[in-house]
C-alpha cells in the first residue's frame, strides 16, 4: 500500500494524517500566523510624514504573506514523500495550499482533491482520511 496522506487546515494549525500498510499516523503542525496583530502605538490607520502618509496595512500584509509561507514550508517538507494527497478544511487555506503544491511540480501530480469540511477533532479527521482513501480506491 502506497503513502496516503491528508491535510486537515486552517490558519491557526494543520492536521497531518498519514496512513501507510496498517499504520495511522497523526501530526499537527502550528502555525505562526497572526491575524489580528496591532503594532505598538498604532493608533491611525496612517501616519503623517510632512505631506506623505504611511499606511501600516502593507507592512502586515507583508507580514501575513511571510507567515503563510513559512506555515506552508513546513507542511511540505513533511508530505514530501507520499503517493497521494488529499487537502480539506473550513477556510480558505485549503486552497493557498494547493497552490503552493501545484507550483512543486513532485507534489502536483500527487494532490488527488481539495475539499471544503468543517472543524474535526483528531479522531474525526484520521476516520475522515481513511473514509476517503478507501472510497477513492
Amino acid at each position: 500500500m502506497d503513502k496516503q496522506i491528508g491535510i486537515w487546515i486552517d490558519t491557526k494549525k494543520a492536521k497531518i494524517v498519514t496512513l501507510e500498510e496498517d499504520q495511522k499516523t497523526l501530526k499537527i503542525v502550528d502555525s505562526d500566523i497572526e491575524t489580528r496583530e496591532r503594532i505598538a502605538g498604532e493608533s491611525k490607520h496612517f501616519g503623517r510624514f510632512g505631506d506623505q502618509y504611511h499606511d501600516q496595512e502593507k507592512a502586515k500584509e507583508q507580514k501575513l504573506k511571510k507567515q503563510s509561507k513559512d506555515f506552508f514550508k513546513s507542511i511540505l517538507q513533511e508530505i514530501s514523500e507520499c503517493e497521494s494527497i488529499v487537502i480539506f478544511g473550513p477556510a480558505n487555506m485549503k486552497h493557498e495550499l494547493e497552490k503552493e503544491i501545484k507550483n512543486d511540480h513532485m507534489l502536483s501530480a500527487k494532490l488527488k482533491a481539495v475539499v471544503t469540511a468543517d472543524s474535526m477533532t483528531d479522531n474525526q479527521t484520521s476516520a475522515w482520511v481513511s473514509n476517503y482513501f478507501k472510497n477513492s480506491n
